[in-house]
């Protein structure tokens, strides 16, 4: 990979010099001015020996740049530290590309290029003004400017595949993700340096230009005036266009983001999409995506209700004489959360919970669970354990986070206020608010249904019960709401 890397590199590196140095400094040099071919001769040679220490020089920096990724690229096993430092070079590339093309890049090909001209010049081997080298100068930096616009999108392509690599090799060896600590280059500062560039590049170099060629006319200052305030206003309106060109990619860029942001935080909500161009194919991408994942969702959460009431009902056919027990229960307990004012979130939770109360009773002998005479305390004390096997049953599924708040309600429903209860004992706001609420929705079913060996209590019976052990079994405010929806009901 590194290799690979290494190669791209220096393929972006000769594409660029070869446009921006030898292409249009090339043409430059050699359409602009009128030469003898002993004079080209002279010039190319000292274009060759500037460029040689240009290389030099830009290679000493590009090795102590490419430095952290060889290293993590070579070693076998690299540790997560070394994995951390490559990641961030390889991120800040296509800035460090930029660096060394404006910094040895241009002083080793133009400084030395000057030198050499002004010794030709003196030498008599080139028959030019002085002037020429500051018009050179100015020359070697539009062409420097070219060359490291041209690099740094190259280079950004270039490290893409590295910055997987990295991250891929990282999950191998350590848990911890790989994130840049490096912050790139802002799309805003991408647009405005590109406008700036390619906006006027072409201008300054015909100035530069026209300029050399105007040189031996006595209306040269002139020249060089109205030059200048031509290149001022082309870099205002270049900057002003990249302000819109920037604005019209940020808008539908942040609605996106804002969309993203909307699904992180739970909320499912297409995008208004009043775009026409790429932008809009893309926003329509991401609410088609949000349509199939909302569709998605509702068809789950349809499945997962199926399957608890399924439960619920597997559970009942065991026992004819309890059918519809859990989802009388499960109504029972919706009914008196939402007059406590639970949020519709935990309603469902409840619900699904009061489902599921009584699901540990499939571990429970037949001859144990369906005896119709009173249980001796052993089988007695078998009954009591359904809660704990029911919670063992659910950990056998691995139910996600959402739904790991219905295992309190299936473990403490036979919790009591005053701490009799069981399997665990637990008193007064120690126990879960699942289990105080299915508690009494669970005892007032259970008093009111029929059983092989009693008739079921009338419900104004079960109430004054309920009241009677408001404060010891049940919680009393809980019961005193319970019991003024169900006379409301009764009474209706």
């Amino acid at each position: 990979m590194f290799k690979t890397f290494q190669r791209t590199l220096l393929l972006n590196y000769v594409l660029g010099s070869s446009i921006a140095v030898f292409g249009v400094g090339g043409l430059f040099i050699f359409q602009t001015l009128e030469l003898s071919p002993s004079e080209m001769m002279i010039l190319f040679s000292i274009m060759v020996v500037s460029g040689s220490i240009m290389a030099a020089l830009e290679l000493s920096m590009y090795r102590r740049h490419v430095a952290p990724v060889r290293a993590a690229c070579l070693n076998e096993v690299p540790s997560r530290a070394m994995l951390q430092q490559a990641f961030d070079q390889t991120s800040r590339f296509p800035v460090l590309t930029v660096k060394r093309i404006m910094g040895p890049h241009l002083f080793g090909l133009s400084i030395p290029a000057m030198t050499l001209s002004a010794v030709a010049i003196q030498r008599g081997w080139v028959d030019l003004p002085y002037r020429m080298i500051g018009l050179a100068a100015l020359g070697a930096v539009l062409i420097a400017i070219l060359h490291a616009l041209i690099e740094l999108f190259l280079t950004y392509r270039s490290v893409e595949p590295m910055l997987l690599h990295l991250q891929k090799q990282n999950e191998q060896l350590n848990e911890q993700p790989l994130h840049t600590t490096y912050h790139s280059l802002s799309v805003r500062t991408k647009l405005l340096f590109s406008m700036l560039v390619i906006g006027t590049f072409p201008i300054m170099l015909f100035m530069l230009a026209s300029g050399v060629q105007l040189s031996n006319i006595d209306q040269v200052d002139a020249y060089w005036g109205w030059a200048a305030l031509i290149l001022v206003v082309i870099v205002c309106v270049a900057t002003f266009s990249s302000v819109l060109l920037y604005d019209s990619i940020k808008r539908p860029l942040g609605a996106l983001t804002a969309g993203v942001a909307a699904i992180d935080a739970g909320t499912l909500q297409p995008i208004a999409n009043p775009y026409s161009d790429e932008f809009g194919r893309l926003v329509t991408g991401f609410n088609h995506m949000v349509e199939n994942v909302t569709r998605r969702e509702a068809e789950n959460e349809q499945l997962l209700n199926s399957l608890f009431v399924l439960f619920a009902a597997t559970l009942d056919a065991r026992d004819s004489y309890t059918a519809g027990h859990s989802e009388r229960v499960a109504a029972y307990s919706v009914e008196l959360a939402k007059a406590l004012g639970l949020p519709s979130h935990q309603i469902e939770l409840l619900r699904k919970s009061a489902l599921l109360h009584d699901i540990g009773k499939i571990g429970v002998r037949d001859d144990v669970l369906l005896k119709e005479d009173r249980l001796t305390d052993e089988e007695f004390a078998q009954i009591q354990q359904h809660p704990t096997i029911g919670i063992h049953i659910l950990n056998q599924i691995t139910l996600p986070d959402s739904l790991q708040p219905i295992l309190a309600g299936v473990r403490s429903h036979h919790e009591r206020i005053d701490g009799r209860g069981y399997p665990d004992g637990l008193a007064g706001e120690m126990i879960p608010l699942f289990g105080r609420i299915m508690a009494i929705a669970d005892a007032y079913d259970a008093m009111t249904s029929d059983r092989p060996y009693r008739q079921g209590m009338p419900p104004d019976k079960a109430l004054s019960i309920l009241e009677s052990g408001r404060g010891t079994q049940w919680d009393a405010a809980f019961v005193d709401v319970f019991v003024q929806l169900r006379r409301e009901a009764i009474s209706a």
